[in-house]
């Protein structure tokens, strides 16, 4: 069997992509390297793993861009075997240069989550400067059907497909979830305590909808950044309704997910949000902003989950009160994401990498 010599660039070693790796490393029709541009962000919440031999860190170094990091590796990896490369990363030096020079004579493919949207500008702008490269792309990957239909809008005369994050979920489909209170109702929210995650607003949801429905309660398990703050604004009696779980390992998410019973993202922006993912792997329900990209692919709304406008906490609030009205919902709904997940494994996801492989390198096939 001939096999696929691809190549992976990404920046660091994160859950988000470490298990559909894993998972095209064990195929007998793949060879597999994967590169990343640094071992740890400084802000990183993924605790260090040992690399995989078919993985390595690259040397280098990076500098600040406003709040961004600009990558610049020395030597530059060798592709010279590889039949593909896949770059996951346009904010750095090392993947401009090699998209723009050493990458000129062999196919690869930019794999990205959706651009911010930003307002019609200058062509020499920062931003275009930086995407004018996948015009050249022999393909993109948009992580989500989201991004695919941005990149699609924005660059036409390149191939693209969908290619969303899939991790592994199989320790959240089997930790057993406890005994429930039928009169009492969970949310969670799990992420970085920042505004971008839209966590005032879910408080200011949640403090609305409390004192209707005395049996609900919100779980938050995350970074701490701005929470002290947000709750000082919450009544007293509200706050002892709310619990911190303080930032947990990924080990411990599963019992964490069992213990609730709606799971909610009201993001402002989320390029995906592997969350969700693991949301539907724990069988709960899901209520997500327009602005999460993965609730465009794992919430059917009104069958396992509802979306709701990203800062419209009124509605935010109804999609809350439709579960705290009808706590019955949350299992029901509950055991639909459940089903989904057994089409979000890592297996699946290294599948539809190969078959975009096959059609980006025989097209006539």
């Amino acid at each position: 069997m001939k096999k696929t010599r691809a190549a992976f660039l990404s920046v660091v070693p994160s859950p988000y992509q470490r298990d559909i790796f894993a998972a095209l490393a064990r195929r007998d029709d793949v060879d597999l390297h994967v590169h990343y541009l640094e071992a740890a962000a400084p802000d990183s919440p993924w605790p260090e793993k040992a690399l995989p031999a078919y993985s390595k860190i690259l040397p280098g170094f990076w500098f600040p861009i406003g709040s961004a990091r600009c990558h610049v590796n020395l030597p530059l990896p060798d592709f010279r075997d590889r039949d593909i490369v896949v770059l996951n990363t346009l904010m750095s030096v090392t993947a401009q240069w090699l998209m723009r020079r050493t990458l000129r004579r062999k196919p690869w493919i930019f794999w990205g989550e959706r651009l911010a949207e930003r307002p019609a500008s200058r062509p020499g702008n920062f931003h275009n400067i930086l995407t004018a490269p996948l015009h050249k792309a022999a393909a993109i990957a948009g992580i989500g059907s989201l991004a695919e239909r941005q990149y699609a809008a924005r660059f036409p005369e390149t191939r693209h497909y969908c290619i969303p994050y899939h991790c592994e979920l199989a320790s959240f489909m089997a930790e057993p979830r406890p005994a429930r209170d039928p009169a009492g109702l969970t949310f969670l929210f799990c992420g970085q305590m920042i505004a971008r995650k839209g966590v005032d607003h879910l408080l200011a949801a949640f403090a609305a909808l409390a004192p209707r429905y005395p049996g609900i309660r919100l779980l938050l398990a995350g970074r701490e950044a701005g929470l002290p703050t947000l709750l000082s604004a919450i009544p007293p009696v509200i706050r002892d309704r709310i619990e911190y779980a303080g930032f947990q390992p990924p080990e411990n998410l599963p019992a964490l997910f069992a213990r609730s019973d709606v799971f909610i993202l009201p993001s402002r922006y989320d390029g995906w949000g592997v969350v969700v993912n693991q949301a539907i792997g724990a069988g709960l329900p899901l209520i997500c902003s327009e602005a999460v990209g993965a609730a465009h692919d794992l919430i059917d709304p009104g069958v396992n989950g509802l979306l709701f406008p990203p800062g419209d906490i009124a509605t935010l609030t109804a999609c809350m009160e439709r579960f705290a009205a009808t706590p019955a919902l949350a299992p029901e709904w509950g055991a639909v994401s459940r089903a989904k997940a057994e089409a979000w494994t890592p297996d699946r996801g290294a599948e539809k990498w190969l078959n975009v492989f096959r059609e980006v390198l025989h097209p006539h096939n």
